[in-house]
């Protein structure tokens, strides 16, 4: 669709002139169903009202680490303080590397199903902390984070604005405040990796939002997991969700994984 606009610019001088600028605009005409969603997209804003001002979140006490019992299988990079390097290299898991990959990945669910029940206000993550190793290592696997570059605990829970790797410690949750939980763990030689965002108490619409907008991200991107796939591509699904509802997508590499590296 073209349209044509004309503009009036003039500059003051002894002789006033009137100069007549034709510029051609082009823009994409929107679909019956785009427009039906930015309508809709409008007018929640409009309704949402503005999210709860809340304190900053400010770092409670760190307790120090919980053992792990000898017979458990331990992760390479326990014991050191040196990080992984990010292989290149694809990962090729044989028929049973897959069924172990999948073992560990449906314990990390579990663990994280139990660790977002016990959300609710009063509770520290370092409670959370608490529950989650001994619910890991009862299972006889490792929890993934201890120890890895000297992080000091067996979750990750990130609270409000903490983007990702929370370290659990004496704050209480409040009423209102979200927290991600993520969940790794090692078991027979693989790791398995999963977290959620969990709503605590009394949220405000603004943050429910943002919270669903970012699970619908989730499955946008899983929608198009495949042999073949490049990251980017996936990348750009969220993306694109995200900033269709108003959010932006941090652009740091972070996350965990499965498989044998993490």
């Amino acid at each position: 669709m073209e349209s044509m606009v004309s503009f009036i610019t003039g500059r003051p001088s002894r002789r006033t002139s009137i100069v007549q600028k034709n510029i051609v605009i082009v823009s994409r005409k929107l679909s019956g169903l785009e427009e039906a969603m930015r309508i809709r997209r409008s007018r929640e804003l409009q309704s949402s009202g503005k999210a709860r001002k809340r304190p900053p979140l400010r770092r409670g006490k760190v307790s120090g680490p919980l053992p792990v019992p000898e017979h458990i299988l331990r992760p390479p990079y326990v014991g050191t303080r040196l990080l992984p390097e990010i292989s290149s290299e694809h990962q090729i898991h044989d028929e049973e590397g897959i069924d172990r990959m999948k073992a560990a990945g449906e314990l990390a669910a579990r663990v994280l199903d139990f660790a977002g029940t016990l959300v609710r206000p009063s509770v520290t993550t370092d409670e959370i902390d608490k529950a989650v190793h001994k619910m890991i290592v009862d299972a006889g696997a490792y929890p993934s984070p201890l120890g890895y570059g000297g992080f000091p605990k067996s979750v990750c829970t990130s609270v409000n604005e903490c983007m990702c790797h929370g370290i659990p410690d004496s704050r209480q949750l409040q009423d209102g405040d979200i927290i991600n939980i993520d969940v790794t763990v090692y078991l027979n030689g693989y790791h398995g990796d999963t977290s959620k965002t969990f709503l605590c108490g009394n949220v405000d619409e603004p943050t429910k939002r943002l919270v669903k907008v970012t699970e619908e991200c989730l499955h946008r991107a899983i929608s198009i997991c495949k042999d073949g796939v490049s990251f980017k591509k996936i990348g750009k699904k969220i993306s694109e969700l995200a900033e269709r509802h108003g959010f932006s997508v941090v652009e740091r590499f972070v996350g965990h994984g499965v498989g044998k590296s993490y």
